[in-house]
């Protein structure tokens, strides 16, 4: 490595960051929002599917400029409703949360919330039409994501719980609006935006900034980073090897919504144990991550137990893909993490 990942993870708009797909350049395999990317054009890219999707509809049609632009009118016009609906589904759900977690209510503004997402909305809608790559979109609009993070976050970290479920549900809304090829075309701009609302993604880059490129702590990243998806996959099936029949509030493990969420989550938990390294402490776990997890999944009947298994099922399959002195870089802070979750917390609950 000839370049400091801390110097180009500053540079996200350089044009060198974002070399031919095929063949990435050396410096944005360096950035860390760019190995985000990466992964993400690696695992949106579609390739069995393709040809069960073109018996139902012609994909190349519905992947068109002018079929991207049919969809996105389509969305257009759907999301003032889909946003209401999405905010009634959050209410029901987070409404009782602002008495019991203490909450100050001016914080949980619907109208600026429902604003806020939609403006995300269009800027996802923006990039569908002219055809950018979910990669693209990761720099694109992550920054924009990172902003609304910061901006309720910084009031009560607690308050991203209300808006991450807007959006989350909001997009849910909107997916039920389009076609299944369609669908199929728009979910991974859906799960780039969704990803950036639920994880510190910008604040892992921005602490990445301050390490040097030998920095043992930024090497670990580097190793994990890349290869939380596939964690996360993994990590999802043993969850459900080891639960089967499990029931939450969306249904059980094997239903697709429930599969995504699932898998979502368990790059999040990453994601905050890469921020928690690079940071040198927990800080972000305790305001953010914690509170967030404590408010949402009582509610949405996740057990401590299942997140036990998960946070311990993370352990082996970091121990199978990366170097053992990277996993060893990262244990101190999963043994936190186990401790913090663990079911002796939450006794008497």
């Amino acid at each position: 490595m000839t370049h400091s990942l801390a110097s180009t993870a500053v540079k996200l708009n350089s044009p060198s960051v974002w070399a031919t797909p095929s063949q990435p350049s050396e410096s944005k395999l360096h950035s860390l929002s760019a190995l985000w990317a990466r992964k993400y054009y690696l695992s949106v890219t579609p390739r069995e599917n393709e040809q069960q999707l073109k018996k139902v509809e012609s994909i190349t049609e519905i992947g068109s400029q002018q079929g991207r632009i049919n969809t996105a009118s389509k969305l257009s016009n759907n999301i003032t409703l889909a946003s209401a609906q999405a905010w009634s589904l959050t209410e029901t759900l987070l409404s009782e949360e602002i008495r019991r977690h203490g909450i100050n209510p001016d914080l949980i503004n619907p109208l600026e919330i429902a604003a806020d997402t939609r403006n995300l909305f269009l800027k996802v809608l923006n990039a569908y039409t002219k055809e950018v790559e979910p990669a693209r979109l990761s720099v694109i609009a992550g920054g924009d994501c990172g902003k609304v993070r910061q901006k309720y976050t910084s009031a009560d970290p607690r308050a991203i719980g209300f808006v991450s479920m807007q959006f989350h549900y909001t997009g849910q809304k909107l997916l039920e609006c389009l076609s299944p090829t369609e669908q199929t075309l728009f979910q991974p701009y859906l799960k780039v935006m969704d990803d950036h609302m639920y994880m510190p993604l910008q604040a892992a880059y921005k602490a990445a900034a301050d390490h040097a490129e030998d920095s043992t702590a930024l090497l670990a990243v580097q190793h994990l980073l890349p290869a939380t998806t596939k964690v996360a996959h993994a990590v999802y099936e043993r969850v459900c090897r080891q639960h089967p029949g499990y029931q939450s509030y969306s249904g059980t493990l094997k239903e697709e919504t429930v599969k995504i969420s699932s898998i979502r989550d368990v790059e999040m938990f990453q994601v905050y144990l890469c921020l928690c390294v690079l940071e040198g402490n927990i800080c972000s776990v305790q305001q953010q991550l914690f509170p967030l997890c404590v408010m949402l999944y009582p509610r949405l009947q996740v057990s401590w137990k299942l997140v036990q298994d998960m946070l311990q099922a993370i352990v082996w399959e970091m121990h199978d893909r990366l170097p053992l002195e990277s996993v060893a870089v990262f244990l101190p802070y999963l043994r936190t993490f186990s401790e913090m979750f663990s079911g002796e917390v939450f006794q008497n609950n």
